[in-house]
């Protein structure tokens, strides 16, 4: 195959993964709710589910789609590599400003990449109705 349908492939496929990544963002933050959230609309602490996966499986549908986008997209800058450094250096005649930019885009990158795995959530119990009622009863 050729550079140019291979290009095409990839660019169609890394359009489909966007569309599948923002479309199931959207269908965990405001279809599949949170427990929490449930009981706001439902009345009640209901579990949801499409095509039988509830917002878990959703989740790591989306993960998987990201991280096919990633490798697309890792893919499509290596067939473009000698356009994207012909252009880099045009619009940044210093070689010293080039690495320094290219330096900091690179250490963000995999910073945005490696920071969950070294970060601690905040743990908060929560508490359940029953607990509530009975603790406001020994007051």
């Amino acid at each position: 195959m050729d550079k140019s349908k291979a290009n095409l492939i990839i660019d169609a496929v890394m359009f489909l993964c966007v569309m599948a990544i923002a479309g199931i963002g959207c269908l965990t933050k405001f279809i599949l709710l949170p427990g929490r959230e449930t009981a706001a609309v439902y009345g009640r602490k209901v579990d949801l589910f499409l095509f039988g996966m509830d917002r878990h499986v959703w989740g790591t549908i989306h993960f998987i789609t990201a991280c096919v986008f990633l490798g697309l997209l890792t893919a499509h800058i290596v067939l473009h590599w000698n356009m994207i450094v012909s252009v880099y250096r045009r619009l940044m005649g210093s070689t010293v400003a080039r690495y320094i930019v290219a330096i900091i885009i690179l250490i963000s990158g995999i910073f945005l990449v490696v920071s969950p795995f070294f970060v601690k959530p905040d743990v908060q119990q929560t508490e359940q109705k029953g607990r509530q009622h009975h603790e406001k009863m020994n007051y």
